[in-house]
C-alpha cells in the first residue's frame, strides 16, 4: 500500500523556498500559534476543540492527543483523526513534504480506536485503518490496514489482525 499524495513541481530553487507561494503566511502562523497551545494544554476536550476550531481538523469523539504532538503547521485541514484513538506523546503527523523539485501534499486519515505510540511521525497521504496500533517510534509512511500492529522504521507489519 503506498502514500496517495498530489505532487506540484518546481522549476527554479528548492520547494520550501518558495513556502508562500504554496501557502499563505498568515495561515501559518495561526496555525503555528494554535499547535504550540494545544502542544502544553493538558485538557483534551479544550485540544480537540482548538483542533476543530481554529485548524479545521476532523477529530472524532473521546480521542486523546498526548502532549507535545506536533499537527502539520502548513496543512492540518487534511488531517481526519477518528473516535476513541490515542495519539502517543511527541507524534508529528505530517500533511505536506518540500523536496527539492516538487512538493507534495496528502491527507492523512486515522481510522477510530487506533493506537498511536509515542514519538512516531506519519507521512502525508497515509490511511491508518480502525483498530490499529503504531508502535512508539514508528515511520509510518504507507498505510496500515484496520487491526493491524505495525512497528519500526522502516515500518513493518507485526501482526496482520490485532
Amino acid at each position: 500500500m503506498s502514500r496517495k499524495t498530489e505532487s506540484y513541481p518546481v522549476k527554479t530553487a528548492n520547494s520550501l523556498w518558495h513556502i508562500y507561494r504554496t501557502v499563505p503566511f498568515f495561515k501559518v502562523v495561526k496555525n503555528f500559534i494554535v499547535i504550540q497551545i494545544a502542544r502544553y494544554t493538558p485538557f483534551l476536550k479544550v485540544k480537540n476543540w482548538l483542533y476543530r476550531t481554529f485548524l479545521r481538523m476532523r477529530v472524532g469523539p473521546e480521542t486523546a492527543v498526548a502532549l507535545m504532538v506536533m499537527m502539520d503547521v502548513m496543512f492540518p485541514e487534511r488531517i481526519s483523526i477518528g473516535r476513541n484513538t490515542i495519539i502517543g506523546y511527541n507524534t508529528t503527523i505530517l500533511a505536506h513534504e518540500y523536496l527539492i523539485k516538487e512538493y507534495r501534499l496528502g491527507d492523512v486519515v486515522i481510522g477510530d480506536e487506533v493506537m498511536i505510540g509515542a514519538n512516531t511521525t506519519i507521512l502525508p497521504g497515509v490511511t491508518i485503518g480502525d483498530g490499529a496500533v503504531i508502535s512508539a517510534g514508528t515511520l509510518v509512511h504507507r498505510d496500515v490496514p484496520a487491526g493491524a500492529f505495525v512497528g519500526g522504521n522502516p515500518m513493518q507489519m507485526i501482526k496482520e489482525r490485532v
